[in-house]
């Protein structure tokens, strides 16, 4: 199923395609097919939502965008760029200077200041960072006066606005972000959550986002819904109800194709 970002409103360009991507692991009677010529379009400057049960693929549609994994058939586009074929190097040097992640598990260096850990893969890189685009983006998640704070001086929800500063700072293409509040509170995860939005709205970023999570979802402007490795529907300005009415579907069918599951 492609999906197409003129269908859902006017947007500049592609920030990242796939098309009939597959990706296998294992061989023979063993095999898995995780994803199944998956064709998608990533609309730039927008927030897209990926969404479907556990073993769906939606991981593995995520890490494959990205560059992070591999692919067993079918070509992964970055803007103009095709990642699939690209040697370590080249593929390296793409995802840091024009990728954003943010996990699940923070990923900070303990023995760095929130500053520190926002700027280390530009220093690793050795870029100076754009200033005035560094101070905005600390400015909009409201981390001025926790710059010089160890993140073990850090709540998880700094902690995660930090990680989401390191996402933004390089000013990236594209900012892919695995379960970002699965490790926070309510509160907290609305927090980053809102920010990830204003990212969108605010800074003209695009965020891919991958989550069980229907409020979460509710956030962006467009849901993929992934089952047994292929994109089976999509929700344009989602509700956090719809997407919880149509995850329940998945529950339904599910349980209907195999009476045995728990």
């Amino acid at each position: 199923m492609s999906t197409p970002a003129a269908e859902h409103g006017p947007a500049d360009g592609i920030a990242a395609r796939a098309r009939g991507l597959t990706k296998a692991y294992g061989s023979g009677e063993t095999t898995v097919l995780a994803l199944d010529s998956v064709d998608v379009d990533i609309a730039r400057g927008r927030f897209t939502a990926v969404m479907g049960p556990s073993g769906s693929g939606k991981s593995t549609l995520m890490h494959c965008l990205a560059g992070l994994d591999t692919v067993s058939a079918g070509q992964v586009w970055l803007g103009d760029t095709e990642i699939t074929g690209l040697k370590d190097r080249e593929l390296t040097r793409l995802r840091r200077d024009r990728v954003g992640f943010m996990f699940q598990s923070f990923n900070l260096i303990p023995t760095l200041n929130a500053l520190e850990n926002i700027t280390l893969p530009m220093d690793i890189a050795g870029k100076k960072p754009d200033q005035e685009w560094l101070d905005r983006v600390i400015d909009t998640l409201g981390l001025r006066e926790r710059l010089k704070h160890r993140p073990a001086q850090l709540s998880g929800g700094q902690q995660q606005r930090v990680a989401c500063a390191r996402a933004l700072a390089s000013r990236p293409e594209l900012i892919f972000a695995d379960e970002p509040t699965g490790n926070l509170d309510s509160r907290a995860g609305l927090e980053v959550l809102g920010f990830l939005r204003e990212a969108v709205d605010g800074l003209g970023q695009t965020v891919v986002m991958v989550t069980h999570d229907p409020g979460a979802a509710a956030h962006s402007d467009l849901v993929l819904f992934l089952a047994d490795g292929r994109i089976v529907d999509e929700m344009p300005r989602p509700t956090a109800e719809a997407v919880l009415e149509r995850m329940k579907r998945f529950d339904v069918i599910r349980a209907q194709s195999d009476p045995e599951r728990d």
